[in-house]
């Protein structure tokens, strides 16, 4: 456990703590970028826009974990001469947001160390470029005829194993491609990539209300971490205030979140190594814990309580059942780390190390287990949690140590929900909504508005920490209060370029047990 930093008098969540929006030339970003990084700043987001005839830009957000400030560079990108200076070499998620930006806009990362496609598979047309204003509805899709563009490890006693992207049950696609040898994973290439939903095209023109459910359902585990992000986002582009309830509710929200996340995730790590009676106790659980938010929003995922401009909840969650499950799911830990089974084939698996982890960019709980203090509750905070909170982190890095911090953080979320309780006292939040331009006063519209001329009036960054690790939505709207550009960050994005890493060395039976100890979001990560 480490102790909290001070997280401050939070304010409203509208009082934004940008420190400075800059325009900057493409031949001075790579210095300006190199500088943000070396004076501690961290890439949070970076994401084109398309202004019609003005051309393109790119908008660069970097955040500083010490002192909470946000730094925008922003580029102008000629139409006729789409291209930025790549940043791939001075920084890992730069060069894959740089390859995102290309796949959905085309403007090429001149100087790309890996220029391959990341978001469209190769039947994807060439030339066409899905964010554009102009980009038709219905492309022409051709067959793939590529293959799986992965570098190849040759040798003797070398051979391949492919997996997926359809795997049993209700898991989303991906495909995984093993280079082995005996048993010993060697490499490992993930393709990613196969439901690609254009969630962002599809909340340009629609106001805040209407996109809001749409956010909810970014990935599905995430309704509260995605739709509260958004709504901060929409709130610090307009001003918009939040009074001090409706941020105690909306942290509630977010542990409730954590903590059924948790504890599935606790126990299907433990069925991984054959420990499937102690799943079937997570999994009665985690019920307990889905029926209890059924009574706190009318959703058992959480869904319907955060709004713009505020928050809104039925009924407080029963004390007696968080309570009651975190000393249970406490019981289930002791008993797991008691026998050998477990021990042995969590301890020493599917490390990453620090440094890896660091330089990739990792969030979360990945992030902690691997000895990085990161937490946006603590780092880019919207409400005061208090003595309840801290961070929780590991050195090793391995499958045990991602089982012990998500095990230490259900505890920390139970304790928050009780304290958060304790502070409403009866509050159940205030209901206020953003009643601005824009806002459709008789329910949300099935549709969104088509015109996406309007010129962007407002931008607005929120930084959240969802129950995987820290999610960033950046908006920007149009005078009568319409969205011209959500782009949004799950922090899948970051985290599941580590996973081919962690596994080097790691035997092939324990992939899902690794696979599970970071249980990205494929959703999350393919918008």
């Amino acid at each position: 456990m480490t102790a909290p930093r001070p997280s401050g008098p939070a304010g409203s969540s509208s009082a934004s703590p940008l420190s400075s929006s800059q325009a900057v030339s493409r031949d001075a970003l790579p210095a300006r970028v190199e500088a943000l990084l070396a004076d501690g700043h961290r890439l949070a987001l970076a994401a084109g826009h398309d202004d019609g005839p003005a051309g393109f830009r790119v908008v660069y957000v970097f955040a500083h974990p010490g002192t909470d400030r946000r730094t925008e560079l922003t580029v102008a990108v000629p139409r006729d001469d789409a291209w930025v200076p790549s940043l791939s070499t001075v920084s890992f998620p730069a060069g894959r947001f740089e390859r995102a930006v290309r796949d959905g806009f085309g403007i090429e990362p001149r100087d790309h160390v890996r220029p391959r496609r990341l978001i469209r598979h190769a039947h994807w047309p060439t030339g066409w470029y899905p964010m554009r204003r102009d980009a038709a509805v219905d492309p022409a899709f051709g067959p793939d005829e590529s293959g799986f563009a992965f570098v190849p490890v040759e040798g003797q006693g070398v051979y391949e194993i492919p997996v997926g992207p359809v795997h049993a049950g209700m898991i989303e696609p991906g495909h995984f491609r093993f280079s082995v040898v005996g048993e010993t994973i060697v490499r490992m290439k993930a393709r990613l990539w196969f439901v690609h939903r254009g969630l962002e095209k599809h909340l340009q023109g629609r106001t805040p209300d209407e996109a809001l459910p749409l956010t909810e359902r970014i990935s599905g585990d995430t309704a509260v971490g995605h739709a509260l992000t958004f709504a901060m986002a929409v709130e610090d582009a307009l001003g918009v205030p939040v009074a001090e309830e409706d941020r105690l509710v909306r942290a509630l929200l977010l542990e409730l979140e954590r903590l059924h996340c948790h504890t599935a995730d606790l126990g299907a790590m433990a069925n991984d190594v054959g420990l499937g009676i102690l799943q079937t106790h997570a999994l009665r659980l985690r019920e307990s814990l889905l029926r209890s938010n059924a009574a706190v929003t009318g959703h058992r995922l959480l869904r319907g309580g955060i709004g713009i401009g505020g928050a809104r909840i039925r009924a407080l969650p029963d004390l007696d059942i968080v309570r009651s499950v975190a000393a249970e799911v406490a019981e289930l830990v002791r008993i797991a780390l008691d026998g050998s089974v477990l021990v042995d084939r969590f301890t020493g698996t599917a490390v990453l190390h620090r440094e890896a982890a660091a330089e990739m960019g990792v969030l979360g709980y990945v992030a902690r287990a691997s000895g990085l203090d990161v937490d946006a509750r603590r780092d880019h905070p919207f409400v005061d949690l208090g003595p309840a909170f801290r961070t929780c982190t590991a050195q090793e890095g391995d499958v045990m140590a991602r089982f012990r911090v998500r095990a230490d953080e259900l505890q920390v979320s139970a304790a928050l929900v009780a304290d958060l309780v304790a502070r409403l006292d009866g509050g159940l939040g205030t209901g206020r909504t953003w009643s601005g331009p824009g806002v459709a006063a008789g329910g949300r519209s099935d549709e969104p508005h088509q015109d996406l001329g309007g010129t962007p009036v407002a931008s607005g960054l929120a930084l959240v920490e969802a129950w995987r690790g820290t999610a960033c939505h950046r908006v920007e709207l149009d005078a009568a209060g319409r969205l011209t550009r959500a782009a949004i960050v799950d922090p899948s994005f970051f985290t599941w370029p580590a996973l081919p890493v962690a596994l080097a060395d790691t035997i092939v039976p324990d992939f899902p047990l690794a696979n599970k100890s970071f249980n990205q979001s494929y959703a999350g990560n393919d918008l």
